[in-house]
C-alpha cells in the first residue's frame, strides 16, 4: 500500500492532465500573485495630528530590514543628501547602530542638534546621546543628559532608561520611575531587584504581575502573590488571574478570577479556567453560579454550552442548550445560537434520530450563516461523497461557498467541490470551482494544493523536499493602526526594541484590547521575536470580528486586511532563515518546508517545551534528541539554542523523509505522529487518492499538522519567492 501511494502522488491527476493548464487562467504566473490582493479599507488610523512624519515608502524605512554593516554606506548617503525626514531618520539610524555597536563617538557624530530637526524623536535622541556619552566614558555629560531628559520629558516612554541609570547613583529615581513609568520594562526591573531583597513586597509583586508580562520566570511572582491570599482586593486578583490566562496556567487562573470583582468576565473565565485545567466538578458548579448571578450577559450563552459539555445527562444537557440557544437570539450572538443546535442535534443522535434530522433542518434555515452550519454541511458533503453520490456532494460544498465564504470549510468545500465535478467528468465546473478558490482563499492549502495539481513551479508531494527556493527579504511594514506618533515612527523604523517599550507604556487596555489595539500589539510584540503571543494576537482578529457582535463594525476592515500582503508577511516571519538555509542544505532538504514546520511547531520560540518535554524551535524530545546527536557524533548540545534544535531538527525530518522514500506528506506526518502510525494508515486507508487519503487520516491533530505545514510553506512561497 506504501508503494501505491507513493506511486500515485507521483503524478497528477489523469483528467487534470487531459485538461492541461489553460483552464485555470486566474493563477497565471505564479510571481503575478500581487494582482490577487483587493484594495484595503483602512482600520482606524491614528488622529492626523499623530501621524508619523512620512509615510511607510520612507527610502530609510525600507532599509530597516537590512543589518547594520550592509545599510550603513546608503543611510550615510541619506544622512547628506536626502530629503530632510530621509537626513533626520537616517542619522537617528546609524546613531542608533552605533550605540549597539558600542561606538559611542560615531553615535555623538550622528546626534549633534538631531533633535531640534527631529522631535518627533528628541526624548529618544537624548536617550542615545546619554548612552553614547556613556560609551565615550563622559560620565558627567551622560548624568547631565538623562537628566535633561527627566526634565524635559518625565513621562515619556524613553525616560525609562533614565531613571534606571540614574537610580544606580541616586536610589530616590527609583520612587520616580514607579510613580511615572509602572509599565515600562526597566520599572519592571527595578522592582525585580527590590524583590530579591524583600520578596514578599505587595506592592513590587503587584507592579511584575500587572506589567512583567514578558519576564521568563513570570509565574513564579504570580505564585509569590497567591500565597499573600487575604492581602490581595478583588482587582488584584483579577491582575492575577489575567496573568496566569496569558501565560495559559488555566487552573490556576480560573481560581485567582473566581476571588475578582463580580463581573459576568471574571465569572466565566473563573468557571472556564477551572475547565480547561481538568477540574471538571468544580467548573460545573462556578458555571452554574455564573449563570445565575448573570443570566442576561454576553457570556451566559457560551457559558450554558460549556456546561452542557460537562453534563453526562443527555436530556439535562439539552436543557442547557435550549436556554443557550433562546438566549443567545434573544443577545443577537448567533455564532452561539449556531452552536447550540448543532451539539443539541449531536447529544440527540443517540435518542431521536428523528429529532436530531429536524434539529439540523433548524440549524440549516434558521442559522445558516453560522460556523455550526458549515461544519453540518461538510459532514453532509463528505458523507455523499464516500456514497459516490458526487453530484450531492456538490451541492452541499456549493451551500458553504455560498453561505459560509469566510468559514474555516470555504476553501475545502471549493477545492472538493473541483474534485468531485472531475469525477462527474465536468470540466467547466472543475474550472469554475478551482478559479473561485484561487480568487477567495489564495492563502489556504487548498489554494497550493490547485496550483500544485495545474503543474505551477511550486512542488508536489514527492518533489517539494529537493527543492530550494530563494526568498526575498521584504521592504515594508504593515502600519501601526493605534498608539502614538513616536511609537509608529520607531516600528516604521525597524527600532523594535525601542518601539516594544514605548508601547508597554502606551498599552493601557490589556485585558481588553480594542481591535486596532490588539492588531498593533501583535506588530510591535513579533519585532522583538515574541513570536508565539504576537501571531496568536494578529490571528485571533479574525475570529473576534466574527464571532464578537461588538466588533462586528470592523468586520468588513479586518477581513480585508487579512488579504493584504502586510498582513500575512507579518503572520509569517522569517527568523533565524540564515541557521535554517544552513542545516537544511546539509540535510538536502528545502528550507522553506523546514520554516513551515518550525512554523507549527513552535511559532519560532526558542525555550518553548510542550507538555511532554518538546523543547524548542523544531519541538524535539529529549531522548530523540539524544538518538539525533548520537548519529551526528555531537557530543554537546543545547535544544533551547536555535542552531542546534535547527541541526538536530533537520536530521529528523530527512530520516523521516528517507523513511517514506522522499515523500513529504508521509514525512510530515510522521514527524507529528511517529512512522508506526502512518504505517498504518498505509494499510487501512484508501491510497488511490492522495488527497482522499490526507482527509481521512483518523488523527485529526495529524490531519490538521500535515496541512498546516504545507499551507505555511505555501505562504512562505507566494510571499517572499523571487523570481526566477
Amino acid at each position: 500500500m506504501r508503494q501505491s501511494l507513493l506511486g500515485n502522488l507521483k503524478r497528477s491527476s489523469p483528467l487534470l492532465l487531459s485538461m492541461g493548464l489553460g483552464g485555470l487562467v486566474v493563477i497565471g504566473s505564479l510571481y503575478g500573485l500581487s494582482r490577487l490582493w483587493p484594495q484595503q479599507p483602512a482600520l482606524s488610523p491614528p488622529p492626523a495630528s499623530e501621524k508619523p512624519v512620512e509615510s511607510a515608502t520612507s527610502r530609510v524605512q525600507s532599509l530597516s530590514f537590512q543589518t547594520a554593516a550592509v545599510r550603513r554606506p546608503t543611510l550615510e548617503n541619506l544622512a547628506r543628501q536626502g530629503t530632510p525626514t530621509e537626513q533626520n531618520q537616517a542619522r537617528y539610524l546609524l546613531a542608533a547602530d552605533a550605540v549597539r555597536q558600542q561606538k559611542g563617538a560615531d553615535a555623538l557624530q550622528w546626534l549633534d542638534g538631531l533633535e531640534a530637526r527631529y522631535p518627533l524623536l528628541a526624548p529618544r535622541i537624548l536617550g542615545l546621546r546619554a548612552q553614547a556619552y556613556t560609551l565615550n566614558q563622559q560620565e558627567d555629560q551622560a548624568k547631565q543628559t538623562w537628566k535633561q531628559l527627566l526634565t524635559q520629558f518625565p513621562k515619556d516612554p524613553a525616560a525609562g532608561d533614565a531613571y534606571s541609570a540614574l537610580s544606580k547613583i541616586d536610589s530616590s529615581y527609583q520612587g520616580q520611575a514607579i510613580a511615572n513609568l509602572p509599565a515600562h520594562p526597566r520599572t519592571v526591573d527595578l522592582a525585580v531587584e527590590r524583590l530579591k531583597q524583600a520578596p514578599k513586597d505587595r506592592d513590587m509583586l503587584m507592579l511584575v504581575a500587572q506589567y512583567g508580562h514578558h519576564l521568563k520566570a513570570y509565574r513564579t511572582y504570580l505564585d509569590a502573590l497567591v500565597k499573600l491570599g487575604a492581602q490581595l482586593t478583588p482587582q488584584e486578583w483579577q491582575k492575577v488571574g489575567f496573568g496566569y490566562w496569558e501565560k495559559q496556567h488555566y487552573k490556576e487562573a480560573g481560581l485567582a478570577y473566581s476571588r475578582a470583582p463580580g463581573t459576568s468576565r471574571n465569572a466565566y473565565r473563573a468557571a472556564r479556567g477551572l475547565q480547561l485545567g481538568d477540574e471538571n466538578q468544580s467548573a460545573r458548579s462556578a458555571y452554574q453560579r455564573m449563570i445565575a448571578a448573570f443570566p442576561q450577559a454576553p457570556e451566559t450563552p457560551k457559558a450554558l454550552i460549556r456546561l452542557a459539555d460537562l453534563t453526562d445527562d443527555s436530556a439535562q444537557a439539552i436543557a442547557h442548550l435550549d436556554q443557550a440557544m433562546q438566549l443567545a437570539t434573544q443577545l443577537k450572538r448567533p455564532e452561539d445560537s449556531g452552536d447550540a443546535i448543532a451539539r443539541k442535534a449531536r447529544r440527540l443522535k443517540a435518542i431521536s434520530p428523528t429529532q436530531q434530522a429536524s434539529t439540523e433542518a433548524q440549524l440549516l434555515k434558521d442559522w445558516s450563516q453560522t460556523a455550526a452550519a458549515a461544519e453540518l454541511r461538510w459532514s453532509r458533503a463528505w458523507a455523499a461523497a464516500k456514497a459516490q453520490q458526487f453530484e450531492t456532494a456538490r451541492q452541499w460544498a456549493q451551500q458553504i461557498s455560498q453561505s459560509n465564504p469566510d468559514s474555516p470549510q470555504a476553501p475545502k468545500a471549493l477545492f472538493w467541490s473541483g474534485k468531485w465535478a472531475e469525477r462527474l467528468r465536468n470540466p467547466a465546473a472543475r474550472q469554475k470551482d478551482f478559479n473561485q478558490l484561487w480568487q477567495r482563499h489564495p492563502e489556504s492549502y487548498y489554494a497550493w494544493r490547485v496550483a500544485s495539481l495545474s503543474g505551477q513551479p511550486v512542488g508536489d508531494f514527492q518533489s517539494l523536499r529537493s527543492q530550494v527556493p530563494i526568498l526575498r527579504v521584504p521592504t515594508q511594514r504593515l502600519p501601526l493602526r493605534a498608539g502614538s506618533a513616536a511609537l509608529q515612527e520607531l516600528y516604521l523604523l525597524g527600532e523594535g526594541r525601542a518601539a516594544w517599550e514605548q508601547w508597554q507604556v502606551e498599552f493601557q487596555t490589556r485585558e481588553t484590547p480594542s481591535i486596532p489595539e490588539q492588531l498593533t500589539d501583535g506588530l510591535v510584540r513579533l519585532e522583538v521575536g515574541e513570536y508565539l503571543d504576537g501571531l496568536f494576537m494578529l490571528d485571533n482578529l479574525r475570529d473576534r470580528v466574527l464571532t464578537e457582535p461588538e466588533n462586528a463594525s470592523q468586520r468588513d476592515a479586518i477581513l480585508a486586511l487579512s488579504k493584504n500582503p502586510l498582513y500575512f508577511q507579518a503572520l509569517y516571519p522569517i527568523p533565524y532563515w540564515e541557521e535554517i538555509q544552513r542545516w537544511s542544505q546539509a540535510q538536502s532538504l528545502n528550507p522553506v518546508l523546514v520554516l513551515g514546520l518550525m512554523r507549527q511547531e513552535s511559532r519560532f520560540t526558542r525555550d518553548i517545551k510542550s507538555v511532554v518535554g518538546a523543547t524548542g524551535l523544531m519541538q524535539l524530545m529529549p531522548e530523540t534528541a539524544q538518538e539525533v546527536a548520537g548519529a551526528l557524533k555531537l557530543k554537546t548540545y543545547d535544544l533551547e539554542n536555535p542552531s542546534d534544535n535547527i541541526r538536530l531538527g533537520t536530521w529528523y525530518l530527512n530520516s523521516t523523509h528517507e523513511t517514506f522514500q522522499g515523500n513529504s506528506l508521509l514525512a510530515i506526518a510522521s514527524y507529528n505522529a511517529g512512522p508506526g502510525s502512518v504505517d498504518g494508515w498505509l494499510k487501512t486507508l484508501d491510497t488511490s487518492d492522495t488527497d482522499i487519503f490526507i482527509e481521512t487520516i483518523p488523527f485529526d491533530e495529524t490531519q490538521n499538522y500535515v496541512k498546516t505545514v504545507l499551507e505555511n510553506y505555501w505562504n512562505y512561497l507566494r510571499l517572499y519567492q523571487a523570481p526566477a
